[in-house]
């Protein structure tokens, strides 16, 4: 099969994605994982530029992937009122998970699953990818051992609908946002997120066999 000029066009862009990312991560990996957002957004001539530069902020790690989630959370939770930081925040979320999900769209299943099998988090990504997709989808939000943007990476690879990978991806984030938001750091001091994990972990398995005593329920009612 002969390969069209389409199709090198494409596959220079994808090459040329990737390296662009790798090489902004690399450089400037010290001034992005020390990113000091609360500067940024002081410096701002008004809210609605501040607003706009957290944001901002979040397209950028939606991109190079490597910006600690919690400092921005507490930054800027210190730096607006309670219920603006949680607006922000989540519209930041919601800019962040659309732009890697766009991202692993482009980029395809391929090269996505070359990435992804580079750590552990990205391998047991990849291992839900015959499981039920939205499920998943939540499962790997309210979890906060799966990194945001290369699970984002990884649903957009697969082409999951947009809309509800969005929805389900909110709702499933929301909680550590909003609890990072209004506690800051001090969050470690009313939530022991150690146990919190482990009995989220012991849990699933009991949702499972829930999800799948439901599938034969109905699959038995189906029957003539």
């Amino acid at each position: 099969m002969k390969t069209s000029s389409k199709d090198i066009i494409k596959l220079g862009l994808k090459v040329l994605l990737i390296l662009s990312i790798s090489a902004v991560a690399i450089v400037f990996k010290d001034e992005l994982t020390n990113i000091d957002v609360r500067a940024l957004v002081a410096s701002a001539p008004s809210p609605v530029i501040a607003y706009l530069t957290v944001l901002g902020v979040y397209f950028l790690k939606g991109i190079v992937f490597i910006i600690p989630a919690s400092l921005i959370y507490v930054s800027v939770g210190m730096a607006f009122s309670p219920a603006v930081a949680v607006t922000v925040n989540m519209l930041g979320i919601a800019v962040e998970v659309t732009v890697s999900y766009i991202i692993g769209k482009f980029l395809g299943g391929d090269y996505v699953s070359n990435l992804l099998n580079k750590n552990k988090g990205g391998k047991k990504l990849l291992e839900l990818k015959d499981k039920n997709k939205q499920s998943s989808i939540f499962i790997v939000r309210l979890l906060p051992v799966f990194p945001i943007d290369f699970a984002s990476l990884f649903f957009g690879s697969i082409g999951f609908s947009f809309l509800k990978y969005l929805a389900v991806s909110i709702i499933g984030i929301a909680p550590r946002v909003i609890l990072f938001t209004v506690l800051g750091d001090t969050i470690y001091d009313y939530f022991p997120m150690k146990l919190i994990l482990k009995i989220i972990i012991f849990a699933l398995p009991f949702v499972a066999l829930g999800t799948v005593v439901k599938w034969i329920i109905s699959q038995k009612k189906r029957e003539p």
